[in-house]
C-alpha cells in the first residue's frame, strides 16, 4: 500500500523562518498538492508542470484576500526553488 507523498520532507531543505512561518508554508503546500492531485491526479511535485501551480494560483484562490494570495505565491516559489525550476508567478 502506498502512502502519500511527504510534503514535509520535500520542503524541509528550503523552509526557513519561524516555526509559525514554516507551518503555514507546509499547510499551504499541502493544500496546493491536494488541489493538483484532485484535478490532474499528480500528487508528487516532481511531476508537476508550471501550468499546474499557475492554475492553482489563478483559479483556486482567486477570490481570497490579497494577503492570502501573496502567501500562497510565496509557498509556490518555495516549491519552485525545491524543484530547481525557474518558474515565475507574476
Amino acid at each position: 500500500m502506498s502512502t502519500g507523498f511527504d510534503m514535509d520532507l520535500f520542503l524541509a531543505g528550503v523552509l526557513t523562518g519561524s516555526h509559525t512561518t514554516r507551518q503555514r508554508h507546509l499547510h499551504q503546500a499541502k493544500a496546493i498538492q491536494t488541489a493538483i492531485a484532485e484535478r490532474w491526479h499528480r500528487d508528487n511535485p516532481w511531476t508537476w508542470q508550471r501550468k499546474h501551480v499557475l492554475w492553482f494560483l489563478r483559479m483556486k484562490i482567486q477570490h481570497r484576500a490579497a494577503s492570502t494570495r501573496y502567501y500562497y505565491k510565496l509557498t509556490a516559489e518555495l516549491i519552485t526553488v525545491r524543484l530547481s525550476k525557474k518558474w515565475r508567478f507574476d
